[in-house]
C-alpha cells in the first residue's frame, strides 16, 4: 500500500473516531440531564441490534451499551475513512468536491433515516433534531481534524475561504464568549451561578416545560454551553462569508447586521415554542443587552479585520445617492417628444 493512501486511511479511520467520540459525549450529557447517563446507546442498540426495547432486555444495559459502542465507533471509522478518500481525491480532481458536499449532507441526514426506518422503538432512543445537532458537531470535528493534518488540502479545496472561515469561528467564539460571561455576570449578581444555562440547557435537553422545576447540573450547563457557542461559531462562519464578499460590494455588510437579527429571533422563537414564560424568566433586556455587547464586539473585531467597514459602508451610500440624483437630472434633460397621432 502506498504511504499517502494509508495515511489517508489512518487520518480517515482517526476523524472517523473522533466524530463517534464527540456525538457520544453529546448523547452522554443530553441523557445525563435526564438523570440517565447511557440510556441512549441502551436503547439504540436493543432498536437497531436487537430489533426490541431495552425494557424487553432486562438485565443487559451495559452489554446493550458496550454492543453499541462497538458498532458506534466501526462505523464512524468507516464514515471517516470514506470521508478521507473523497477528500484525497478531490485533492487532485477539484471537480469532485460537489460530490464530497453531497456525502456531507447526506451523512447528515442518515440518522434520522435509520430512525425512521426502525421504527417508535428507534426513535424512542433519541429526538430527531438531537441526532442531527450531534451530527453537525460530529462533522465538524472530523472536518476540522482533516484540514488541521492536511492544511494543504484545505487550501487547495477552499483557497482563500479557509482564511473566512478561521475568521468566522474566532467571531464565533467572541460573540458566545460575551453573551456566556453577560450571563454569568448577571446569575451571580442574582445570587444563583449558572442559573440561566441551566435553564436553557435543561430545557433543550430535558423538554421541560416548568421553568420552576429544574435545577442548576454539570449536564444542563455543559450542554447548553456547547450547543450556544456551536451556535455561535455557525453564525460567525455566516457572517465572515458575508463580510468577505463586501470588499466588493460594501452594503453587503449590512447582512451582517440582518443575519443577526434573524439568529436571535430564531433562538427567541424556540425557546418560547418550547415554554412560553422561559423569556419572561430570563428577562427581555437581559437578552438584549447581552447581545448588543456581543454584536458591538463583533462589529470591532470586523472594523479592525476589513479597515473602514463602516466608513466604506456610508461612502457606498453616499455613490448611491447621487447616482440616483444624476439619473434624475439626466431624465429631467431629455426632450419630451409627443408622438403623432395617425
Amino acid at each position: 500500500m502506498k504511504p499517502r493512501k494509508f495515511r489517508t486511511i489512518v487520518d480517515g479511520a482517526v476523524a472517523g473516531l473522533i466524530g463517534g467520540a464527540v456525538i457520544a459525549l453529546w448523547f452522554f450529557v443530553f441523557d445525563t440531564a435526564h438523570g440517565e447517563p447511557l440510556r441512549t446507546p441502551e436503547l439504540l442498540a436493543a432498536a437497531l441490534l436487537h430489533g426490541s426495547s431495552a425494557a424487553t432486555l432486562s438485565g443487559a444495559g451495559w452489554a446493550l451499551v458496550a454492543q453499541y459502542a462497538v458498532a458506534h465507533f466501526a462505523i464512524f471509522a468507516l464514515i471517516g475513512v470514506c470521508g478521507a478518500m473523497m477528500l484525497s481525491a478531490a485533492e487532485d480532481n477539484p471537480e469532485l468536491f460537489p460530490a464530497l458536499f453531497i456525502f456531507t449532507c447526506a451523512f447528515e441526514v442518515f440518522f434520522i433515516f435509520v430512525l425512521m426506518l426502525f421504527g417508535p422503538a428507534a426513535q424512542a432512543a433519541t429526538l430527531w433534531w438531537k441526532g442531527l445537532i450531534g451530527n453537525f458537531m460530529a462533522t465538524a470535528a472530523m472536518l476540522a481534524f482533516f484540514f488541521w493534518r492536511q492544511p494543504a488540502l484545505a487550501e487547495r479545496l477552499l483557497g482563500p475561504w479557509v482564511a473566512v472561515v478561521r475568521e468566522g469561528v474566532v467571531v464565533g467564539i467572541i460573540g458566545g464568549a460575551i453573551v456566556a460571561v453577560w450571563f454569568f455576570v448577571y446569575d451571580l449578581a442574582t445570587g444563583e451561578p449558572f442559573r440561566t444555562p441551566a435553564l436553557l440547557g435543561t430545557m433543550l435537553l430535558d423538554v421541560m416545560h416548568e421553568p420552576s422545576g429544574f435545577a442548576v447540573t454539570a449536564a444542563s450547563v455543559l450542554g447548553y454551553t456547547a450547543l450556544h457557542f456551536f451556535a455561535f461559531i455557525m453564525f460567525g462562519i455566516a457572517a465572515s462569508i458575508l463580510m468577505a464578499v463586501s470588499e466588493r460590494e460594501p452594503l453587503i455588510a449590512l447582512g451582517v447586521l440582518v443575519l443577526f437579527i434573524w439568529f436571535e429571533m430564531c433562538f427567541a422563537g424556540f425557546v418560547t415554542f418550547l415554554d412560553q414564560t422561559a423569556i419572561e424568566d430570563i428577562g427581555w433586556w437581559n437578552i438584549i443587552g447581552g447581545n448588543i455587547l456581543a454584536l458591538a464586539a463583533i462589529v470591532g473585531w470586523y472594523e479592525h479585520r476589513h479597515p473602514r467597514v463602516v466608513p466604506r459602508l456610508f461612502d457606498r451610500w453616499e455613490e448611491l445617492k447621487h447616482e440616483g440624483s444624476a439619473k434624475t437630472e439626466r431624465s429631467a434633460m431629455r426632450p419630451h417628444v409627443v408622438p403623432r397621432r395617425g
